[in-house]
């Protein structure tokens, strides 16, 4: 007997980033290499989240899709350059739980199209962020703290610049948590005006 397909996905919207930045992305995070208690992300996988939905009935993905087409005409946002710079953590340098590389140009726009997808997910039902949207590429996650003092000097004297590419569209993610790390599959497409 096969096994019943799943009632539900955990779903988000994001912003994928490009094959040829994995390098970069990978060269940057080799500089906590050696920060004891922290888990590198992917770099093969790297996106801009612009809205996490977490588990999203399998009935319910059509709404969610059409939401993702009525934000991106909402937010009037036309394809636009993005530049991956500079350090960060989550929630703060005293308690890291998430590096992660930020955002220059393309800022305002990717806060646009999260703006967007705020007022249509929340429309839906589902929770509304509780906490400011800083646009971000995670690197790494912390377990413990064992490496934070050299997460914390890498952060403060670092500033680099990752890449630029050209954002034509934003994606619906189903992402598949699995003993080697989450898996990522496309389940949507959304081009910008």
């Amino acid at each position: 007997m096969s096994p019943s397909p799943p009632s539900s996905v955990r779903a988000f919207f994001a912003v994928e980033l490009p094959d040829d930045l994995a390098e970069p992305i990978a060269d940057r995070q080799s500089a906590f290499d050696d920060a004891a208690g922290t888990r590198p992300t992917d770099p093969n996988q790297a996106h801009l989240t612009l809205k996490f939905l977490g588990d999203v009935d399998v009935d319910d993905l059509d709404d969610v899709r059409a939401a993702g087409e009525r934000a991106v005409d909402r937010a009037g946002v036309a394809p636009f350059d993005c530049a991956i710079e500079g350090l960060g953590v989550f929630p703060s340098l005293e308690y890291v739980s998430v590096v992660w590389l930020g955002v220059g140009e393309g800022a305002d726009e990717l806060t646009r199209l999260h703006e967007a997808l705020e007022t249509e997910t929340t429309a839906l039902g589902f929770d509304p962020e509780d906490h400011e949207f800083t646009p971000h590429v995670t690197l790494a996650r912390m377990n413990d703290a064992r490496g934070k003092d050299l997460v914390q000097r890498v952060v403060r004297e670092e500033h680099p610049e990752v890449g630029s590419f050209a954002v034509e569209e934003v994606t619906l993610i189903e992402s598949t948590l699995t003993d080697e790390g989450p898996v990522y599959e496309p389940i949507g497409r959304f081009a910008l005006g």
